[in-house]
């Protein structure tokens, strides 16, 4: 074989000068970017669901197909910047350093600008996020951790472990008589309704065992009511998936994302005591000026 003239995909930053129909598309996906660019950053898939929504665009795997190898040469030629668009990399593991003792002491004021207490200690309820898309959850952590509430994406809580461990934390904070709330995000199909049910189910059981309480596991979407106020995209249930359900499916990305965070954000609000979070952010600022001013004036 003449491996030279083997046809192969672009590598590194590449020219590129695309046919119309491909330009268009690059300039629909550059819109849905400015229209949510207090989101970003976005899934392709999420994308994709914009499109399909606003533009016509078709709902079928060759359309996505067609649209992923767009995206990857448009921002391999510089027309969409690659911080618009998340997609999960490799993992990095490197020990902190520092070039000198100044520049260590500066970062120990920057963490103490960033000082902040619990801001759900003293709520009557804690509460977690999960979302079953981890692509999405850099974007509802910009809703959840103002709060002071942790989002996990709940894709891989097909693992006993990860099931032990969430439920010895909820047990842990219920010991206290706190009470405990997992809000889930996930798709409405046969898989997204089957994984809430089982986790909720299973955790439940183990919580129940270690402190003798069980939390709430609350569904924010997406639901059937949901499906049909936003009218989002359909399709039907794989055929091969034989598991209980009614009705088409939806995908969570299928919510545009500021709807999608302000469901987010609205569940949060409902369930805070916000005198408990004026005393908690008032004392956090004290303690944070008090913090500082140590720091600072200790360089």
């Amino acid at each position: 074989m003449n491996v030279q003239n083997k046809r192969t995909r672009p590598r590194g930053f590449a020219a590129w000068n695309p046919r119309p129909e491909s330009l268009a598309l690059v300039r629909d996906v550059q819109a849905v970017l400015a229209d949510f660019s207090e989101h970003l950053p976005l899934t392709i898939r999420q994308i994709f669901y914009r499109l399909v929504a606003t533009r016509g665009f078709d709902k079928t795997e060759g359309a996505y197909s067609r649209l992923c190898e767009t995206v990857n040469r448009a921002r391999r030629a510089g027309l969409i910047h690659f911080a618009a668009i998340r997609d999960d990399g490799p993992a990095r593991y490197e020990p902190a350093s520092w070039a000198d003792p100044a520049s260590f002491l500066a970062d120990v004021l920057t963490d103490a600008q960033r000082f902040r207490l619990d801001r759900q200690d003293g709520q009557p309820v804690r509460l977690w996020t999960l979302c079953e898309a981890g692509g999405m959850g850099p974007m509802l952590a910009r809703v959840a951790n103002p709060f002071g509430v942790p989002v996990m994406t709940s894709g891989g809580f097909d693992s006993l472990t990860a099931k032990h461990d969430l439920a010895c934390e909820l047990a842990a904070e219920m010991e206290t008589g706190t009470g405990a709330e997992i809000l889930h995000l996930g798709d409405l199909d046969p898989s997204g309704e089957h994984l809430f049910t089982s986790l909720a189910e299973d955790v439940a059981a183990m919580c129940q065992t270690l402190c003798g309480a069980k939390p709430t596991f609350t569904r924010l979407a997406v639901t059937r009511e949901q499906a049909d106020r936003l009218d989002l995209p359909t399709a039907p249930p794989k055929p091969t998936d034989r598991r209980r359900f009614k009705g088409d499916t939806v995908q969570c990305e299928a919510i545009a994302p500021d709807v999608l965070s302000g469901i987010l954000r609205n569940a949060i609000t409902a369930r805070r005591d916000y005198d408990v979070v004026a005393d908690m952010l008032a004392l956090e600022a004290d303690m944070r000026a008090a913090l500082v001013a140590k720091v600072g004036g200790g360089q």
